[in-house]
C-alpha cells in the first residue's frame, strides 16, 4: 500500500488543482457574459453630448453625439471586410462647435473606391460610440506616411499625427450622409474576447488526463509488485 501512497496523493492534488482552474474559468465565463450584455446595452443607449474629458476606463463604448465640421485631415488604416474584400478605415478630424479636435472613424472604404474618394469637409452631426481600439501589438508595422497608410487604429499615435485630442468616435450615423462608398462600421460587442469556455474545457481535459495517468501509474506499480 505504501507504494500507492505517493501516486495517489500526487494524482488527487493534480486533479484538484486542474479542476479548480476549470471551475474558475467557468466563473469567469459567467462574468464575461454579463459584461458583454452590459456593453451591448450601453452601445445601443441614447447618445449623449460628447463629454468634456472622455477617459477609456470610464467612457469606452459610450454612445455620443457631436456637432462640428470635418477639417479634411484624415489617415487611412488598412482593413478588410468579408463581403467587400480589402480596403481602409478612414479616420478624420472633427472640429466640434466648442473648438475641440477629435478623431472620427468614419467607416470602411473598399479599395476600388479609394481613387475617387475625397475626405470631405464641412458641417456635420456625428452619432457613434467612443472607443480606443486595441488592434496593435509589437508586430504591427509602423505607418507608411509616404502613402498615408496606417496599420492600426490605436488612438494615441493617430491623434498625435493629426494634432487631435486622443479621443475617437466610431461613427454609427452622420448628417449629412457620407459618400456612398464609405460604409460606417459601428462598434459592437463582437470584438470583446470571451475564450473562457475553451480554457475551462482545456483545464478539465488536463484534469482527466492527469487522472488517467495516475490510474496507469498505479496499474504499473501493481503489475511490477505482482511480477
Amino acid at each position: 500500500m505504501i507504494r500507492y501512497l505517493g501516486p495517489v496523493i500526487l494524482g488527487i492534488a493534480g486533479v484538484a488543482v486542474l479542476a479548480s482552474l476549470g471551475f474558475w474559468q467557468l466563473s469567469r465565463l459567467a462574468e464575461k457574459r454579463a459584461q458583454i450584455a452590459e456593453i451591448e446595452a450601453m452601445i445601443g443607449a441614447e447618445p449623449v453630448p460628447l463629454p468634456a474629458d472622455p477617459q477609456p476606463a470610464r467612457d469606452r463604448y459610450l454612445p455620443v453625439r457631436a456637432e462640428g465640421r470635418f477639417t479634411g485631415e484624415a489617415v487611412t488604416v488598412l482593413a478588410s471586410q468579408r463581403a467587400a474584400g480589402t480596403g481602409v478605415h478612414v479616420i478624420g478630424v472633427l472640429e466640434t462647435d466648442d473648438g475641440r479636435r477629435v478623431l472620427v472613424d468614419r467607416g470602411f472604404l473598399p479599395d476600388d473606391a479609394r481613387a475617387g474618394f475625397d475626405a470631405d469637409s464641412g458641417p456635420v452631426t456625428v452619432q457613434g460610440n467612443l472607443d480606443w481600439p486595441r488592434d496593435a501589438d509589437r508586430f504591427t508595422p509602423a505607418p507608411d506616411l509616404g502613402r498615408g497608410l496606417w496599420f492600426s487604429r490605436a488612438v494615441e499615435p493617430v491623434a498625435a499625427h493629426l494634432d487631435s485630442a486622443p479621443v475617437m468616435i466610431v461613427a454609427r450615423a452622420q448628417r449629412p450622409a457620407p459618400a456612398a462608398a464609405l460604409r460606417p462600421v459601428p462598434v459592437t460587442a463582437e470584438g470583446v474576447r470571451n475564450d473562457h469556455l475553451e480554457y475551462a474545457i482545456t483545464w478539465f481535459a488536463l484534469a482527466l488526463t492527469w487522472a488517467g495517468m495516475t490510474v496507469f501509474l498505479m496499474w504499473r506499480i501493481r503489475r511490477e509488485t505482482s511480477a
